[in-house]
């Protein structure tokens, strides 16, 4: 039977309309960036973005899903970077094709979904599948039984074939197996079922569960899920009252077996890939595996930034970062020296815009971003070589494997680069460190990938009403009280606990926005809630302490939100709308949220923008805040489901998560989905005032704020400053600046002064030091004159001055100059020009430095250091004299 070729993104969309046939909701690609979970670094499947529907702390409209998602792994246990680009199916950036049933169906449907679609719609040969079952699970390999024998398989021939492959616990213990599925430690797990595709026997490989399994003739394509059991911490497990189906997979890996070829990066996105980065790199050699490196690096870097992340020296920029880096350099090792990483977006966005439609609004800031990072690349080549140089001065002959890692991670420095220098100077790499600095770094990176999860509150009751829109004092029965995460009727006084009402006016911390501080109060009993957290979607818990009293679960209470906190909360909510919206009109439309805190003192906000926010640009936003605030304008909020909020024009907040109905917000002139508690009128806010801005991260700024009353105390405080200042300068407040002026100047001439003084008497030491100067004879008979001394009251600049004026008048020298301040060691090496081919400036300060606890660097002729170890000082100038000699 042959096979029809599909494109890749003829994939996507017809099994997108598959299951959209069977009833399921297409759901879009989440971020990369998983929203609102701390425990992952990327979205590294397709469950993510379900993730707290499974753990029961949302809930959804529907309850059968599908989607394309966009994954990440980099560095995960089955994605190792450095393999990428030279195996037929390793990436950094891929595609995982899944269907969930979130209570609904079960394994008979979802295996006889996949059949259906892989033999029917995509018209894969039935005789090349084959099925893998947990070994316990008789349900599912009794399901793929019934499959086969439909498409004409005797129960005989399924055996004879071993058609259905049944993996017991391969990995060291009960339930560790290939076909077990655990979110974690604990919670959710169940058996899964792997469908795999034969290539045939041309291709090394044993069928899974085999010596051989490792081979690539048998390619699992699909895994089937089942979330069947809870995983007790005895490692117990006990069944799910909704069982669940999760279902993934590889776009790539089908793609290749339906357009038949046998490596993912000869399938038609990565083909049109590999040719533009042989283009912009000048090569025809497309087999080249740097090419297959770049293509997929472009798909993850480009992604990631379209997400907000941004290349840095940590977290999530700090991969972003290796990544890239990655890419540009095999770009070098096929001869192309300026920067070309960023000319593929629009191929990029060309092949994937039309199913990733933020890749297309990004475009121009992911080139810009991109290009940026090459640029710094380069520049990083020159300063790898400085940190080798430093390294290898003082004569060592064996490079820390720890600096050939930080080479290559952080400076972006090959390897293999680092080596050919190594051996110019008859130097070696200490390998096996570098390999444990590189294991070390790939654990931590594993271990960021795994989910990890907090014990949740062990809550089946019903939901409860949350009243807090419009009142803040509520009467309330207890549900349920918990000590120590544990379940209790009661709670006496003085314990801490949390406290679940069957109705509250108290808000749980959500989008940014902190839970509420207040009382439950029944008779003499006082729970002072400290704050409110969700323990479900739709079930608050208020933490805190019994100040008084008992409290028992049946009680009626009373629950009082705090009312002074909760007025500047939503003051500082309120007014964080209209900074949102007026960041976008005078920064730009790429300014978006990357986090935010808005609590009763502040408000805290982060978003995307490559530069300071200027002191005008402050003062702009400031002063259209402010005039919305002047306008009184009503606050309304609307309760709307998702299509219909979408089209009001709202502002969605980028990579949070939001259910089947939301709450728009209209505020002045800004109008986005909240479900936060805000002021009635824009004039509640009273005054608005930006107390701080600064970068968080690269391409990451974050302004604080305050409103009302926390901003006239901001505002009176710098007022007193003022008037303190002009005090002590003796000028009246409206003159300050002019006075400032005066005396920074008065400042400056001190300043000049001094130098010119230090010059002085520097010249006149270096005219004393030039008679210290002694004659070395090298092997050949030419002679160097040796200077090594102390420069007393010296600075930086004073050493590399009288340093130059030494080496005109001592002709041919080797130079050492040193000063002590503070404790603190400055060393200054100079080689006149004449004598650099045998005594390197850079290594003579090394070998000084060395002495006194520091290092240093620079050119040959001229190097600077410093130390921390003033008392060896003298020791290592008297050492110069031995050192130079023994290099002549």
């Amino acid at each position: 039977m042959s096979t029809p070729k599909f494109s890749v993104a003829d994939i996507r969309k017809t099994f997108l309309d598959f299951f959209a046939s069977k009833g399921h909701t297409v759901v879009a690609s989440s971020p990369l960036v998983p929203g609102n979970d701390p425990t992952l670094m990327f979205t590294n499947s397709g469950m993510v973005q379900f993730k707290d529907v499974f753990l029961g702390t949302d809930k959804r409209s529907y309850v059968r899903a599908a989607s394309v998602q966009a994954c990440l792994r980099a560095g995960g246990k089955h994605n190792d970077l450095e393999n990428v680009g030279y195996t037929a199916r390793h990436h950094t950036f891929f595609e995982m094709l899944g269907n969930w049933s979130f209570g609904d169906y079960f394994k008979k449907e979802s295996l006889n979904w996949a059949w259906e679609l892989l033999t029917t719609v995509y018209k894969l040969p039935a005789d090349k599948l084959y099925a893998t079952v947990y070994l316990e699970d008789d349900e599912a390999y009794g399901i793929w039984e019934d499959i086969f024998v439909k498409a004409g398989w005797t129960p005989e021939r399924i055996r004879q074939e071993n058609r259905i492959i049944r993996i017991g616990d391969n990995k060291g213990g009960r339930y560790k197996s290939d076909n077990f599925w655990m979110m974690a430690d604990t919670g959710p797990c169940g058996p899964c079922s792997e469908i795999f595709y034969d290539h045939g026997p041309h291709i090394a490989g044993g069928p899974p569960g085999s010596p051989d399994e490792d081979g690539d003739r048998f390619i699992e394509i699909w895994n089937n899920v089942f979330m069947q059991f809870e995983m007790h911490e005895d490692g117990t497990v006990t069944p799910l009252p909704a069982p669940c189906v999760d279902t993934g997979m590889g776009l790539e890996r089908l793609a290749a077996i339906l357009q038949h070829v046998h490596s993912n990066y000869e399938i038609d996105l990565f083909d049109a890939l590999i040719k533009a980065a042989a283009r912009e790199v000048g090569t025809q050699d497309l087999s080249n595996p740097s090419l297959r490196v770049i293509a997929d690096h472009i798909r993850a870097t480009a992604f990631l930034v379209s997400d907000g992340v941004i290349p840095s020296n940590e977290g999530r920029g700090y991969v972003q970062r290796r990544i890239v880096r990655r890419a540009i350099r095999h770009g070098y090792k096929l001869g192309r020296k300026t920067p070309f990483f960023h000319k593929l977006v629009g191929e990029l966005v060309r092949l994937m815009g039309d199913a990733y439609p933020r890749l297309k609004e990004q475009q121009q800031r992911i080139t810009e971003v991109l290009k940026a990072e090459e640029e710094r690349f380069y520049e990083t080549l020159a300063n790898g070589m400085e940190i080798l140089d430093a390294a290898l001065g003082g004569g060592a002959k064996v490079l820390p494997g720890d600096v050939a890692f930080k080479l290559h991670d952080t400076y972006g420095f090959p390897l293999d680069l680092t080596n050919d220098v190594c051996r110019e100077r008859g130097v070696t790499v200490d390998e096996a460190g570098f390999k444990s600095a590189m294991d070390k770094q790939k654990n931590q990176a594993r271990a960021a990938g795994k989910f990890k999860m907090d014990k949740a509150l062990d809550y089946t009751g019903a939901g409860n009403v949350f009243v807090g829109y419009e009142k803040l004092e509520a009467a309330a029965k207890i549900v349920a009280l918990y000590v120590d995460g544990t379940p209790t009727a009661q709670l006496k006084s003085g314990q801490d606990g949390v406290v679940v009402l069957d109705t509250t006016p108290f808000y749980a911390e959500s989008g940014g926005q902190v839970g509420d501080e207040g009382l439950i109060v029944a008779g003499p009993a006082r729970f002072e809630v400290a704050d409110t957290q969700k323990i479900k979607a739709d079930v608050h818990g208020h933490h805190g302490t019994l100040a008084a009293g008992t409290l028992n679960v049946g009680d009626t209470v009373t629950a009082q939100v705090n009312l002074s906190r909760r007025a500047a909360t939503m003051r500082n909510h309120s007014v964080t709308h209209l900074m949102h919206k007026a960041l976008h009109e005078v920064l730009g439309a790429h300014v978006q949220q990357k986090g935010s805190l808005v609590d009763a003192d502040k408000t805290r906000f982060d978003f995307t923008h490559n530069a300071p926010v200027t002191p005008a640009q402050i003062a702009e936003i400031e002063r259209r805040v402010n005039e919305e605030i002047l306008a009184n304008s009503a606050t309304q909020a609307r309760v709307l489901d998702i299509e219909a909020a979408k089209a009001t024009g709202a502002v969605m907040l980028f990579g949070e998560k939001y259910g089947d109905t939301v709450r728009v917000l209209d505020i002045g002139t800004s109008r986005e989905f909240c479900g936060g508690t805000h002021v009635p009128r824009t004039g509640d806010i009273g005054l608005f005032k930006i107390v701080g801005e600064s970068g968080v991260a690269a391409g990451i700024r974050r302004v604080e704020a305050v409103t009302g009353a926390n901003a006239l105390g901001y505002l009176q405080t710098l007022e007193s400053t003022v008037h303190q200042a002009a005090g002590a300068l003796k000028a009246p407040a409206a003159e300050l600046q002019g006075r400032i002026t005066q005396v920074l100047d008065q400042v400056k001439a001190l300043e000049k002064e001094i130098a010119a003084l230090k010059g002085k008497l520097a010249s006149s030491q270096g005219d004393e030091l030039m008679a210290q100067a002694v004659e070395v004879k090298g092997r050949d008979g030419v002679a160097l004159r040796v200077l090594a001394a102390t420069l007393q009251g010296a600075d930086a600049k004073v050493l590399r001055e009288t340093l130059d004026k030494l080496k005109d008048k001592l002709k041919t020298a080797a130079i050492v100059l040193a000063t002590v301040e503070g404790g603190k060691v400055q060393i200054a090496a100079g080689v006149t020009a004449d004598s650099v081919g045998k005594i390197k400036a850079g290594e003579l300060v090394n070998f000084v430095a060395q002495q006194v606890g520091g290092k240093g660097g620079g050119k040959p002729d001229m190097a600077m250091a410093g130390g921390t170890d003033a008392s060896g000082l003298p020791k290592a100038l008297q050492a110069v004299q031995g050192w130079v000699a023994e290099r002549l």
